[in-house]
C-alpha cells in the first residue's frame, strides 16, 4: 500500500462548471467560480473557460443538462483541434459516483469536483506526518463510495508510479495508479490503521496541551487566505509560512507570545472555506482541537473581499460544527489597506450598499455595536497593531484572572514551539 505522493504540479488547463439556482444567484455563483479558479490555480491548473447554467437543482445524472454538457464537449473538442488540449473539467459542487461516471463517459476527460480539488491541495500542502495522515484518511473516505468509477478512470489514465503518473497531475495526488487491485476491504483496513495512528497523535497532542502550564490559549481562526499566518508572525515574532494562496497553513502552529510581560499561547490554524468537505473536517479533528480548547478566538476577516460577510458566516458555522461556538471572540478586520469601494455621483439617489460605502461608513454599521470586540487592521502594512495588542492584552488578562485566580501569570516562564 503506497502513501500519498506529494509531487510537482504541471500546469494543466481546466474548465470550470457551476449552477445558478434559486438558492445561489448569478452573482454568488460567479463569486464561487472566482474561488474555484483560485483553488485550481493553487493546485497548479490554469483555467481557460467557465460554464454556468440556470437550473432548479443539479441534474442527478449529469449535474448540468444534456444541452450544456454538449456545449462543454464541443468546446473541449475545438480546443483539441487547435492543439490547446483541456486537461480537466472541474465542477463547483461535490459530484456523486454516478454523476462522475456519466459525465466522464460523455466528455472523455478527467473530471474533478470542488471536494476532490480541495483534497488535492491538502495533499500538496501537507508537510508533517500528522497532516499527511489526516489528508490520506479524508481522501480514502472520499474515494470509498466512488471505487468503481475510480478504477475505470485510472485504467484509462495509464500506469506510472504514484499519483498522476509520476509528475503529479491535479486531482490525482492519491494512492499509486498501479494499485488497481485495491478493493473495498483493503481501503477499510487502511482507514482503520490511519484512524489508530491519528488517535495516537491526538493522545500525544492532548498530553502536550496539558503540559503547557497555566497560560491562556488564543487561537487565530478565519476563512482561508485572510492573513492569519502574517498576523501570527507579527505577534509571535516568528516565521510561520505565509503565502497568497489558499490553505498555505495546514498544521497548527503554537507559539508563546508576550505582551507587556503577559505570556499566552497563540495558535495559527487551517483556514476554513465554503463547501468544506465534511470528511476533511472529521479527519482534521486533532488539529482543530486547538480551536476547541482555546480560551479566546481571534476571528480574522479579509475586509477587502467583496463577500466577507458570507465568509464570516462560513467560519461561524464551521466553529459550531466542531463544537467551538460561543467562545469569547474578537472580530479582526484585516487588509484595510486593500479595501476599495464604488464612488457614488453626487446626484446618485440609489440606496447605499456595502459596495459603495467608504471604510469609515462601513465601520459605523453593525460593526460599531461590537465596540472593542471589533478591530480594523492591516497586518501587511502594520496598521493599528498597537490597538490590537492592547485589546488582546486586556482580554487575556481578564480570562487569566477568571481561570487562574491564584496564579501569578506575570512571572511565568514557558517555552514551547510546535
Amino acid at each position: 500500500m503506497k502513501e500519498f505522493v506529494i509531487s510537482e504540479v504541471q500546469a494543466e488547463t481546466a474548465v470550470l462548471v457551476a449552477l445558478i439556482t434559486k438558492t445561489q444567484d448569478e452573482r454568488r455563483t460567479n463569486e464561487y467560480l472566482d474561488e474555484l479558479e483560485f483553488l485550481a490555480e493553487t493546485a497548479g491548473a490554469r483555467v481557460v473557460k467557465r460554464f454556468t447554467q440556470k437550473m432548479e437543482q443539479a441534474h442527478s445524472v449529469t449535474y448540468v443538462g444534456k444541452g450544456k454538457l454538449e456545449e462543454i464537449k464541443a468546446y473541449i473538442r475545438n480546443e483539441e483541434e487547435e492543439e490547446r488540449e483541456v486537461g480537466m473539467v472541474i465542477f463547483d459542487d461535490e459530484l456523486s459516483a454516478k454523476q462522475i461516471r456519466n459525465i466522464e463517459a460523455e466528455l472523455k476527460i478527467k473530471i474533478l469536483d470542488r471536494t476532490s480539488l480541495i483534497l488535492d491541495i491538502f495533499a500538496m500542502r501537507a508537510q508533517t506526518a500528522n497532516a499527511k495522515t489526516q489528508v490520506e484518511l479524508a481522501q480514502y473516505k472520499y474515494m470509498l463510495p466512488r471505487l468503481q468509477r475510480l478504477w475505470t478512470h485510472l485504467e484509462r489514465q495509464g500506469g506510472g508510479s504514484g499519483a498522476g503518473g509520476g509528475k503529479g497531475s491535479v486531482g490525482l495526488r492519491g494512492p499509486g495508479e498501479t494499485q488497481l487491485e485495491m478493493d473495498r476491504r483493503i481501503i477499510l483496513n487502511r482507514m482503520s490503521l490511519l484512524k489508530e495512528r491519528l488517535a495516537e497523535i491526538d493522545k500525544q497532542k492532548s498530553t502536550q496541551r496539558k503540559n503547557r502550564g497555566r497560560m491562556i490559549r488564543v487561537a487565530l481562526v478565519g476563512y482561508t487566505n485572510v492573513g492569519k499566518s502574517t498576523l501570527m508572525n507579527l505577534l509571535a515574532k516568528s516565521e510561520v509560512f505565509a503565502e497568497n494562496k489558499l490553505f498555505a497553513t495546514l498544521d497548527t502552529t503554537v507559539r508563546k507570545v508576550i505582551i507587556d510581560n503577559l505570556p499566552f499561547l497563540l495558535s495559527d490554524t487551517v483556514g476554513f472555506i465554503r463547501k468544506l468537505p465534511t470528511d476533511l473536517v472529521d479527519s482534521f479533528k486533532s488539529t482543530l482541537d486547538e480551536v476547541r480548547e482555546a480560551d479566546l478566538l481571534l476571528h480574522i476577516v479579509d475586509i477587502s473581499h467583496p463577500d466577507f460577510e458570507e465568509q464570516i458566516e462560513v467560519v461561524n458555522r464551521t466553529l459550531a460544527d466542531i463544537g467551538a461556538a460561543g467562545k469569547p471572540t474578537v472580530l479582526i478586520f484585516n487588509k484595510i489597506d486593500a479595501y476599495t469601494y464604488i464612488v457614488k455621483a453626487a446626484d446618485d439617489l440609489t440606496p447605499k450598499t456595502k459596495e459603495n460605502l467608504t471604510l469609515e461608513e462601513l465601520m459605523k454599521t453593525w460593526m460599531a455595536k461590537m465596540e472593542d470586540n471589533c478591530l480594523f487592521i492591516s497586518a501587511r502594512e502594520k496598521i493599528n497593531l498597537e490597538e490590537l495588542k492592547s485589546v488582546v492584552y486586556q482580554r487575556v488578562k481578564e480570562l487569566h484572572v477568571q481561570k487562574y485566580p491564584y496564579n501569578d501569570f506575570l512571572y511565568q516562564t514557558y517555552e514551547e514551539e510546535e
